[in-house]
């Protein structure tokens, strides 16, 4: 207890000397967490496993917090290796050294802390935290993240009776190093066992709600390797915000979700008082996976009737056409007081075209995920640490070409150059029969397009460049392609990855380095005060 409380008071001042200005300057607030990091026993699937737990909670403890408010979490490993939380879809404005990924972050030691202090600038909507390194995110340590509106920002609709969060994913009986030594000796995973509603599987959970109101329902697809499609029985669901835009309110019936992904509904429980299935089940699999959990109205005169729901299982034009039925609400404001559709993407010319294709090869009698033929591997310094120091050998930029090649894949530490304000069409070209899910860090983009097939300079074409939504995580079909527009306003070192967990540790992801060569505050935070150092850093 000593130890940790003394690890506490260099923190103190500097949030002391924050909040001295905050009282003078009435900036933005901060909210403080402590968090535990432990195994512990846990039971999703009725098996014994090893869990990762956030004070003693699996999933962890969801974040509430309104736009810009300043997050301090003080971290505390108290497993046997070390351990990083990453933010998945908090932006970190002119902040990379707090994304939480091995590119940017040493690990935190076992039975060490660190203090991740980010603030959530102009932000709203839904996103999820998760442990980034080694292959944790099989054990749990994932959350929500939650940011509301301030409350001199108009909502484009009612307030709710409530706010439920739900995170959904794909999960193994086996415990997260078994999964591990599978992948570091070459080898596929095996198909999921299972599925998990809020780290529980079917008939484990239930949400309360009451009859004749509205409810928001954040929903992420948390999962290793799987798309899933989410619905409630006898309901209809109003999509109102995908990963902090606001959305034209479409109704659905049921909403597919990929890897990484997070979205907002308002559901209205206008039906015959009783129990109701929430169903989620496996995308594109040719065997079907399949959990529920139960909408329960709180003056219930009955339990669920009847089977659960079915739900689309292979069907890829059904989740194009959805997936393009997602626009922007251009009357709505975002976390700022201005209309969304103000910034008008479409009329900006691109400076730069990115074209990424995933690949499977096999390198050295192992299975390997590649980007434009890279397959990445670590380096033993982080990216954004050789680059503060100026440590050599670490990384070379242009280490990944910006086209396919066509070649043979092989391992490197990849990292791509880019240029602060710069305006870029990204395309992400899938030559493969199974659907993609990407991240890009620090960044949110516009999705133009997507089609199959083949992208050519003619798919520009077909771009939506007046109403389309901006997000941090996107999907390609199979033997298709996704072209973004993307606006490089946020300097430093940021992680592009697949969202399936196991390409991602496999090499299917690599680094964007945003350059300034103007140095300044005003561009990029200085390296934080009790930033860890490891690898050639440490000297």
């Amino acid at each position: 207890m000593e130890k940790g409380w003394r690890s506490w008071l260099p923190l103190m001042a500097m949030v002391m000397m924050f909040l001295h200005v905050n009282f003078i300057h009435g900036e933005d607030p901060y909210r403080f967490y402590t968090w535990n990091i432990t195994y512990g026993d846990i039971y999703p699937l009725g098996v014994k496993q090893q869990g990762i737990l956030i004070n003693r909670q699996f999933p962890g403890p969801p974040i509430q917090c309104v736009t810009n408010d300043n997050l301090i979490i003080n971290v505390f490993n108290n497993l046997d290796e070390p351990f990083l939380i990453s933010w998945n879809g908090v932006e970190q404005r002119r902040n990379s050294w707090q994304d939480g990924v091995y590119g940017t972050n040493c690990p935190i030691p076992p039975g060490k802390n660190f203090t991740y202090v980010l603030q959530v600038k102009d932000q709203i909507g839904s996103f999820y935290y998760f442990p980034s390194l080694a292959f944790h995110k099989a054990a749990g340590g994932f959350g929500s993240i939650n940011i509301a509106s301030r409350s001199v920002i108009p909502v484009p609709f009612p307030p709710p009776a409530g706010e439920l969060s739900i995170l959904i994913g794909d999960w193994f009986k086996q415990n997260h190093s078994d999964l591990k030594a599978i992948l570091d000796g070459g080898h596929d995973l095996p198909f999921p066992d299972g599925l998990l509603i809020n780290g529980r599987g079917s008939n484990g959970y239930t949400f309360t709600v009451d009859q004749g109101k509205t409810y928001r329902f954040r929903i992420s697809n948390v999962g290793l390797t799987t798309a899933v499609n989410f619905r409630i029985q006898g309901h209809k669901m109003m999509v109102v915000e995908v990963e902090g835009t606001h959305t034209v309110q479409n109704t659905y019936d049921s909403l597919d979700i990929h890897l990484g992904q997070s979205y907002s509904v308002l559901l209205t429980a206008d039906q015959p008082a009783q129990d109701y299935y929430i169903v989620v089940s496996t995308r594109f699999t040719s065997q079907v996976l399949t959990a529920t959990s139960t909408l329960r109205y709180s003056n219930s005169a009955g339990s669920v009737t009847g089977p659960p729901p079915g739900g689309p299982t292979i069907e890829i034009d059904w989740s194009f056409n959805q997936a393009r039925s997602l626009r922007r609400n251009l009357s709505a404001s975002g976390p700022r007081p201005n209309p969304q559709g103000s910034y008008h993407y479409g009329l900006i010319n691109t400076t730069r075209t990115i074209r990424l294709a995933n690949s499977a090869p096999i390198i050295n009698g192992k299975q390997r995920y590649a980007i434009n033929s890279v397959s990445f591997i670590p380096a033993d310094t982080p990216l954004k640490l050789a680059d503060h120091f100026n440590i050599p050998g670490v990384f070379t930029l242009g280490s990944i070409p910006d086209s396919p090649t066509g070649s043979g894949a092989y391992l490197q530490t990849s990292v791509m150059a880019a240029d602060f304000r710069a305006y870029t069409e990204v395309i992400f070209e899938n030559l493969e029969a199974s659907v993609q899910s990407y991240h890009i860090d620090g960044h949110h983009f516009f999705v133009v397009g997507m089609g199959r097939g083949e992208w050519t300079p003619a798919s520009r074409l077909t771009y939506n460049l007046r109403d389309t939504i901006s997000r941090s995580t996107v999907q390609v079909y199979p033997k298709s392609w996704t072209a973004l527009y993307m606006p490089l306003d946020n300097v430093g070192m940021w992680n592009i990855r697949s969202q399936n967990w196991a390409r991602q540790y496999l090499g299917q992801q690599f680094y964007l380095r945003v350059y300034s060569p103007v140095n300044s505050w005003r561009d990029e935070n200085p390296i934080p005060s009790n930033a860890l150092l490891c690898g050639r850093a440490s000297s």
